[in-house]
């Protein structure tokens, strides 16, 4: 064999060799980004379920720590009827990644990625149209805390707040997030409806959408028993003071 052949053989191997590597890096990323597709269009599924969605309503993203990417349902269709092509992959620029289907991501896009911005810890997000939530949403009144498991939501002024009104699909739904966000993990768009986040997986940031409805169901029929009057709530003072119980010994303490 000749030197030139004997290179040209040595080359390809390493090349061969190169090529196995990349390709295996992006089958566990596709595979990665697959699994979060699947929590995404599972927890979606589930409020649709629940009556926290219906008519093709509201819209659920997770981002992924390992590239940043967002993986976001896609705008109007069903949430029975979602598949993982259907997903849609993008990256906080607003670029779209990657849609098998060619789907459009939410229109409401713009206020996920305004969220994971200002929050960098959250990666996960659920925008409802629950009932009673968007009853509130419509009315621009906050929901007190009136029992004391409010304080999962991390509501910094006791209350769910509500973000002023911004046309849906545009930056200015965007930026009219910014405070309340930043006040708690769970608020209300006035006149729209309910969001929640979570720095855990999207189940999570989903249990706290739930929390949302039965909390304001909860404060509807308080106000509707109590003829109207404000009943008493917890002062943030005192949801932030809980602290697990000190007096439990836990394993390998």
């Amino acid at each position: 064999m000749s030197y030139y052949a004997i290179v040209s053989l040595y080359l390809s191997r390493i090349l061969n060799v190169q090529l196995r590597i990349n390709i295996g890096e992006n089958q566990g990323e596709t595979k990665m980004l697959e699994e979060l597709k699947e929590q995404v269009i599972k927890t979606a599924r589930q409020a649709q379920r629940d009556g926290l969605c219906k008519h093709k309503s509201g819209n659920f993203s997770s981002r992924d720590k390992e590239t940043g990417y967002v993986v976001i349902t896609p705008s109007g269709v069903d949430r029975e009827l979602l598949t993982v092509d259907d997903m849609v992959v993008i990256d906080l620029d607003a670029n779209v990644i990657e849609c098998k289907s060619g789907l459009r991501p939410s229109s409401e896009t713009l206020m996920h990625l305004k969220i994971y911005g200002l929050r960098p810890e959250v990666n996960s997000i659920c925008h409802t149209h629950s009932l009673y939530a968007t009853v509130f949403a419509v009315l621009n009144k906050p929901i007190p805390a009136l029992v004391y498991e409010m304080m999962v939501m991390n509501c910094k002024q006791g209350r769910i707040p509500v973000a002023p009104y911004g046309r849906p699909g545009t930056t200015a739904l965007a930026d009219s997030v910014t405070d309340a966000c930043l006040e708690a993990d769970t608020f209300l768009l006035q006149g729209h409806g309910a969001v929640a986040v979570d720095a855990g997986p999207i189940e999570d940031a989903y249990l706290k959408a739930c929390y949302i409805e039965e909390f304001a169901e909860l404060y509807q029929h308080a106000l509707t028993i109590n003829g109207g009057k404000e009943p008493p709530a917890f002062p943030a003072e005192e949801l932030q003071a809980w602290a697990y119980p000190k007096e439990i010994h836990l394993l390998n303490q």
